[in-house]
């Protein structure tokens, strides 16, 4: 059977929705790759008990280096690759597969014939909506999530310190398939949440050189277009 790894960034997830992720992986998992960037809360620990029994690298940054998101992704991507991976699962810390996935994985793997497997990316703007609309339209696109490692292939980044991407850019160049399962990402979920990313993004990229302006300014939309989620 094919090895599935499960490559990660996290920060400060104690009270979100890292618990529920890792319980829900931890089900079809190999192997798991984390980065703890500057956690100031129980992150670590929480990884070390939900993953028990689970060959787990855990790297703990002790200062974030998400200012510059390019040298993270390529520190994930090192400390993953360094496992001798077969198949890279990369998802966030409040990203969450549909259940249907975990009765697929194993079969997929095993049979696909692509180097890589896309799926649509739904962002939640509550526990039961995403939204959708000019603005935040990502479930509309297949983006790819997980890939087959191959050693001697040129990985090679797109170079900037913010939207960087969560894999090297050449990536792109696989053969891929599109599933049909979905992911739920719960980072915008809360109104507290988008209230952080967007003064982040406001510390991190005042001029929005490296993202959308409008996108950024949105975030804070007081009604936004959402639709309820259904399974």
């Amino acid at each position: 059977m094919s090895k599935l790894t499960l490559s990660m960034v996290v920060k400060n997830e104690s009270h979100r929705y890292l618990r529920k992720a890792l319980l829900q992986h931890r089900n079809w998992i190999d192997e798991a790759v984390i980065i703890d960037d500057g956690s100031t809360d129980d992150t670590s620990e929480i990884c070390e008990e939900l993953l028990s029994g689970i060959p787990l690298q855990l790297i703990r940054n002790p200062e974030s280096r998400f200012a510059n998101e390019v040298q993270l992704r390529k520190q994930q991507w090192e400390a993953t690759v360094q496992t001798n991976p077969e198949w890279i699962l990369n998802l966030d810390g409040d990203e969450l597969l549909e259940d249907q996935f975990a009765n697929q994985v194993r079969d997929l793997l095993s049979h696909c014939e692509q180097d890589a497997i896309y799926f649509r990316l739904y962002d939640m703007w509550s526990e039961t909506s995403y939204r959708d609309d000019a603005y935040w339209s990502a479930h509309h696109y297949y983006r790819p999530f997980l890939i087959r490692y191959k050693p001697d292939f040129p990985y090679l980044w797109k170079e900037t310190p913010q939207h960087c991407g969560r894999f090297p850019a050449t990536i792109n160049h696989f053969s891929y398939l599109c599933h049909t399962a979905r992911i739920k990402h719960f980072g915008w979920a809360k109104p507290e949440d988008r209230i952080e990313k967007y003064e982040r993004y406001m510390r991190l990229d005042p001029n929005a050189q490296y993202g959308w302006r409008e996108q950024y300014d949105s975030i804070l939309d007081e009604h936004p277009n959402l639709v309820t989620w259904e399974e």
